[in-house]
């Protein structure tokens, strides 16, 4: 597929969701403070969310992503650090994983659960050098940041020459049932289970926001070509399922 030509300036994920937040002011504060309310009960939700199999497809993920033994990887939007224990494994003890992510609750949370190396920051403007990692990695937050062209270019900057990313996203099916069905589950579902198993009425809201950014996400096509725009090459995506994408991409060698 060849990839859609993206918008000049600045490239928002999804337009302002007004069952949500009112303009673009609002959508930071909105969006940290859900994540912080919800930190706690977060992985039981994913968990409920993905039936029980995400831990094992992002494991998966970033073995087809090539991260490596020894590696220097960030994980950006790290949450809980789902992504980022699996990272922590496969890097060894000759490696280290760095956990960003803006929600402090969230971060408390990955380091209950092992990740060591945390630090509090976004993705458009990442507390760390130029050409100081090997890997970064971002597990279904790049509908939260705010500016798609600022953020790539951040993940570029910071990555040494030959480098990987691996960006882990969903998307909503293209065929009309596919689309009904998904929507049922994600939309309605998911969040009234959210809300009864954590007991939390947050909880049914963040995972109603969560597929409200699925569904109004920018085509995958815009997502490659800003990729591209940031100075990737070898920018691909992978399907799973008609709705879980994995774009990989390399920055290139000088």
């Amino acid at each position: 597929m060849t990839p859609t030509k993206p918008p000049s300036g600045s490239i928002p994920p999804h337009p302002v969701l007004d069952g949500h937040y009112a303009d673009r002011e609002q959508r930071v504060p909105y969006i940290r403070q859900l994540f912080d309310q919800t930190a706690p009960s977060y992985d039981r939700i994913n968990t409920w969310m993905s039936l029980g199999t995400g831990e094992r497809y992002r494991l998966e993920a970033l073995r087809r992503a090539g991260i490596r033994s020894g590696d220097r990887a960030l994980d950006i939007a790290a949450g809980t650090g789902v992504l980022a224990r699996h990272a922590i494994e496969l890097v060894g003890t000759r490696g280290q994983v760095l956990a960003i992510d803006p929600s402090l609750p969230m971060l408390h949370e990955a380091g209950k659960r092992g990740v060591e190396h945390r630090a509090c920051g976004v993705a458009e403007s990442l507390p760390l050098g130029d050409a100081t990692v090997d890997f970064v990695s971002m597990g279904y937050a790049l509908r939260h940041v705010s500016d798609l062209r600022v953020a790539f270019g951040e993940y570029f900057r910071v990555l040494k020459p030959g480098g990987r990313l691996l960006l882990l996203e969903m998307v909503p099916p293209s065929s009309p049932l596919g689309y009904r069905l998904t929507r049922f589950y994600l939309k309605h579902l998911v969040p009234s289970l959210a809300a009864l198993v954590t007991g939390r009425r947050d909880a049914r809201r963040l995972m109603q926001y969560y597929w409200d950014t699925v569904d109004q996400c920018v085509p995958p096509g815009i997502i490659e070509s800003a990729l591209q725009g940031a100075g990737f090459a070898s920018v691909e995506r992978g399907v799973l399922h008609a709705i879980m994408n994995e774009y990989t991409a390399v920055k290139p060698e000088l």
